[in-house]
């Protein structure tokens, strides 16, 4: 996005190279990445981060408000998806921006989706550690992955107080569905190597009373005090196969590092709460009165589905009628995104999720970094990206 960058960055670019930052990132953990790790990161200018700082000020004027839950208890589509003990704030946030330009041409960003949902906050950070190895000659000083100025050890600290604290390491653990399953499972690893931390699948877990086990490689059951929860409902929902002596409606002694509970809070659900420029018309499909005349100019999405399943990019009224559950959707302004980092081909489209993290210390959600991934395709995603280069998962440099 910042022309003089993209020059310099292009031109020094190189397969060879890039493949030695895959392969530095395939031996990191002795794992090849699921998913395609775009060829180069983003540079982006001050006037978009000033507009992306504004924008997420607005959102996070939504989910401040003191009556934010009651706005909100909607999102539960029935009681069995409600976790007991939730706390009074999220403790991760996302929200995923489509770089768009506006009537003056000028790069603004769109709310495309939010989640009250952890996200890859340790692989980001060794792919900006290795887009820096590896081509640091043409990523400039003054730029940063963190837009609040923190150094790298200082982000990693974040996270280790947020996460674990004063916990004993090996009783806190990251819960998922199998997990070295997971397309993200390089996540995983990073996380477990920076905090000590177990990976446990949700099928692992013992129930003794209110109090929750693994066992650990030494055969001893070990009490989890803590779960850093990275499963995803609407996958967990799919998976009626799992057995296990938890349920997530279990009443146990455990800190929630991340509440489930947010996960249905902060999502979709929440979009036409949001009136904001950064924002899309967005409606509960449920709850809209007249179906807009020019369909043609929205997305129709499920509230909750797994990888994005279920979207329809061209809406008919057809399409509305055929829904057996309407309240499960929500109809959505197109989000046009515009073609603007020049690659090798054809320029790519860009979308920047904001990471945030709830500082216990500052007692605020901040935005400790960044999550990008570059399409070409009608939509971000693998399946509309196969083929193509310089697209994939990505981070943003800042321009400070």
């Amino acid at each position: 996005m910042i022309t003089s960058n993209r020059n310099v960055y292009n031109a020094q670019f190189s397969d060879a190279k890039y493949n030695a930052f895959l392969k530095d990132i395939n031996e990191a953990f002795d794992y090849v990445p699921r998913f395609k790790i775009s060829e180069t990161p983003v540079f982006i200018p001050k006037a978009l981060k000033e507009k992306l700082l504004e924008a997420v000020a607005e959102i996070m004027d939504v989910i401040n408000q003191p009556n934010f839950k009651a706005l909100t208890q909607g999102a539960f589509f029935d009681e069995n998806t409600i976790v007991p003990n939730e706390d009074d704030r999220p403790r991760f946030i996302q929200l995923d921006f489509g770089i768009c330009k506006d009537d003056a041409g000028e790069l603004t960003p769109k709310l495309i989706e939010l989640q009250g949902f952890p996200s890859l906050y340790f692989f980001q950070e060794l792919l900006g550690r290795m887009y820096r190895k590896h081509f640091g000659d043409a990523i400039p000083n003054g730029y940063s992955q963190h837009l609040n100025g923190m150094t790298t050890d200082e982000y990693v600290e974040l996270l280790r107080h947020e996460i674990v604290g004063d916990t004993n390491p090996k009783q806190v653990v990251l819960l998922e569905v199998e997990p070295d399953q997971q397309a993200t499972a390089i996540d995983f690893y990073a996380t477990e190597a920076a905090l000590g931390i177990k990976t446990v699948c949700i099928t692992e877990l013992k129930r003794k009373g209110k109090q929750l086990f693994y066992t650990d490689g030494q055969g001893e059951d070990i009490q989890i005090l803590k779960i850093y929860n990275r499963i995803i409902f609407d996958e967990l929902h799919q998976r009626t196969d799992l057995t296990g002596a938890f349920k997530f409606q279990d009443d146990v002694d455990v800190e929630w590092v991340g509440h489930p509970n947010w996960f249905f809070r902060i999502s979709k659900y929440m979009m036409p709460l949001i009136k904001s420029k950064y924002a899309p018309k967005s409606y509960l499909l449920d709850k809209l009165e007249t179906i807009p005349s020019d369909l043609e100019n929205y997305v129709l999405k499920p509230l909750f589905s797994f990888a994005g399943s279920g979207v329809h990019i061209n809406v008919t009224r057809d399409t509305i009628d055929s829904l057996a559950d309407k309240s499960n959707y929500l109809l959505q302004e197109k989000v046009a995104y515009a073609p603007i980092i020049e690659t090798m081909d054809v320029p790519a489209k860009c979308e920047v999720r904001m990471m945030m993290v709830y500082n216990s210390k500052t007692d605020t959600i901040e935005i400790a970094s960044n999550l990008i991934r570059l399409s070409k395709g009608e939509m971000v995603g693998v399946k509309y990206n196969k083929d193509k280069t310089w697209v994939g998962g990505s981070t943003g440099f800042f321009e400070m």
